[in-house]
């Protein structure tokens, strides 16, 4: 360690960073050691560190900030956070290690007990010629937290530029250095690549994997369960529909939003098995709570009811970013109380370490909020703490799960389509975007189409963990399901892998031992049963369409009889409805037929 970085523990409290984990409570972990080392060895004006969620940005930030003042590289601090809740969190932590933040500041000049102020983007965004004023007046450190908010909107990114370019550091955090669109984000320094599309470059970086491979991070159990959903349709037309088969855009939407429905079956099954595993779970860890992540205020109020009839005790109830909703975070975090659920807000930056189990009961599908969702249970307090997140098998989410570990960069330019003729379903998959556009036009985004869910049930699916998936699918309170939902608490990363690959083995082995009329559910594992893409089911019944035009020719039957004739044997929708395991079972079935004949 350099002698210059050797004196940035000197004059902090021996209690900081307060929620470290074994071991670290009177130093800095490795990774923040060499963040810190790196910023004091290079002295940058511009800094961008990405470490993942749970790692331990804020202690990071603040050290520095500490060492700047102490050091008089700068006379103050300004730290601009996503949300209100998040803001007086930073002043909190602040005033932790002897740096006092005002996290009311408003206007006019900042009181002399001060060393600086937290605000929010959109307040920065409401006055930023105020915060510019500031900021030229005395040298100041900008902590921009999760920056790509500055890029939320062309007017909070005009605003950052023009209220922090004076600035004399600026220190750019991030747990997903990524976004879903292409908006330049304020001080952060794209290069160019060998393919011409420019990339965010983070100064210091600290992934998932590295932190998971320091235990300074939970593993992640991701429990997915797919479901038979059912929904009427704006021109009223009934579907019917299993999460996890190919479907248009559109309709996975809609079987997605109709499993999230709480009226149905799919929504209580899924909470009951996450309050099961939440007991679980605090058989190791006592104070281990529950979040559910909901889409809008009303399914989070009906999902705290239905928590309250399956638990008998109250859910905290979080709906926005006000006063009370802080509070009512902050009640929670130094309760014991099981559950909470909240609207999106607690998505990202909320510190609830107690937090173990989390349902993902949104339709929020971009890479950087699943990433934010998934980083509100990682944080680790001590060795051997595991993480649950129950999610809907929807494939979208499913890659995201398994795309843990992955680093990604901004991306600012989008790769040309080249290779569009090479795609042989290019002209389908056009043709099939372009009629779902003149039939949904009138009412804009697909997830907004009008329709009425009718009814769903649940299916535990598959277990994904580091990349890989176990089990077979399973009836909700079945022994197979409770094998993976009593996983203990405490394990390290590779004693999980140990266990589910156990727990695997035995539910494959007593499925041999059922009778086949007993065997109703897809009882196969599910590293061999992957979620089927809409290209794989075109080439399923394009097979089946050809082995039915061949036993045309053998049977002397119109092609009309033979589709008819199989639905009757087989079960299920015509074949442009059927599910890929319906095909296939068609498919064997006029086999089956055509060698007879021979």
């Amino acid at each position: 360690m350099s002698t210059t970085a050797a004196s940035t523990s000197h004059h902090l409290s021996p209690a900081f960073p307060g929620r470290a984990p074994w071991g670290t409570a009177s130093k800095l972990r490795a990774w923040q050691q060499g963040a810190l080392d790196k910023y004091i060895e290079e002295q940058p004006r511009d800094f961008l560190a990405v470490a993942t969620p749970g790692a331990g940005k804020t202690t990071f930030a603040l050290t520095l900030a500490s060492w700047l003042l102490h050091h008089h590289v700068v006379q103050q601090v300004t730290v601009v956070a996503p949300t209100e809740h998040l803001k007086k969190q930073w002043a909190e932590a602040a005033a932790r290690i002897g740096i006092k933040l005002d996290p009311e500041y408003s206007a006019g000049p900042l009181g002399r007990e001060y060393h600086g102020i937290a605000v929010t983007y959109a307040g920065v965004g409401v006055r930023p010629m105020l915060h510019r004023n500031r900021i030229e007046q005395r040298k100041t450190l900008v902590i921009l937290d999760e920056i790509h908010h500055a890029g939320d909107s062309r007017s909070w990114g005009e605003a950052c530029l023009e209220a922090f370019e004076p600035a004399t550091r600026r220190l750019a955090l991030t747990g997903t250095p990524f976004r879903s669109d292409t908006n330049p984000i304020p001080f952060v320094t794209y290069e160019e690549g060998n393919d011409g599309i420019r990339r965010s470059a983070a100064d210091y970086t600290y992934g998932y994997g590295n932190a998971l491979n320091d235990g300074v991070v939970r593993p992640v159990i991701f429990l997915s369960y797919s479901g038979n959903m059912r929904w009427r349709t704006k021109a009223g037309d009934e579907i019917a529909a299993r999460l996890g088969e190919p479907m248009t855009k559109d309709a996975v939407s809609q079987a997605w939003r109709t499993a999230l429905d709480p009226r149905g079956e799919w929504m209580p099954n899924v909470l009951r098995a996450a309050d099961h595993r939440l007991s679980e779970v605090r058989k190791a860890i006592p104070d281990a709570g529950a979040l559910v992540i909901a889409s809008d205020q009303d399914s989070a109020r009906a999902y705290a009811k239905l928590i309250r009839e399956i638990t008998g005790s109250k859910a905290t109830l979080v709906l926005s970013d006000e006063d009370a909703a802080s509070q009512r975070i902050e009640d929670f975090t130094h309760s014991d109380d099981r559950w909470m659920v909240a609207v999106r807000m607690v998505s990202e930056g909320v510190d609830v370490p107690r937090l173990a189990v989390g349902v993902y009961a949104t339709t929020i599908s971009t890479p950087l909020f699943f990433a934010q969702a998934v980083g509100r249970f990682v944080r680790s307090r001590r060795r051997g703490e595991t993480a649950s997140v129950f999610l809907p098998t929807i494939p979208m989410l499913l890659g995201f799960a398994n795309e843990m570990e992955v680093e990604r960069d901004h991306v600012l330019d989008k790769p040309k389509k080249d290779g569009e003729e090479e795609n042989p379903y290019a002209e389908e998959e056009k043709l099939l975007e372009e009629a779902e556009k003149q039939q949904d036009e009138d009412t804009g985004e697909q997830d907004a189409l009008p329709f009425e869910a009718l009814e769903s049930d649940a299916v535990f699916d598959r277990v994904l963990y580091d990349g890989a998936e176990f089990g077979m699918q399973a009836h909700p309170g079945s022994d197979e399901e409770q094998d993976y939902l009593g996983i203990p608490g405490l394990l390290e990363p590779d004693q999980v892998q140990m266990l589910l690959q156990k727990r695997q083995a035995k539910q494959i082995a007593h499925s041999r031992k059922k009778p086949d009329a007993e065997a109703d559910l897809l009882e196969m594992p599910a590293e061999r049963r992957p979620v089927v893409t809409h290209k794989e089911l075109l080439e399923l019944r394009k097979q089946l369409n050809t082995l039915v035009g061949a036993y045309v020719h053998q049977s002397g039957k119109p092609h009309g009889v033979i589709h008819t004739e199989l639905r009757r044997v087989c079960g299920g929708p015509p074949s442009a409805e059927a599910t890929a395991g319906q095909i296939r079972e068609r498919i064997k079935k006029v086999q089956e037929w055509a060698t007879r004949m021979r």
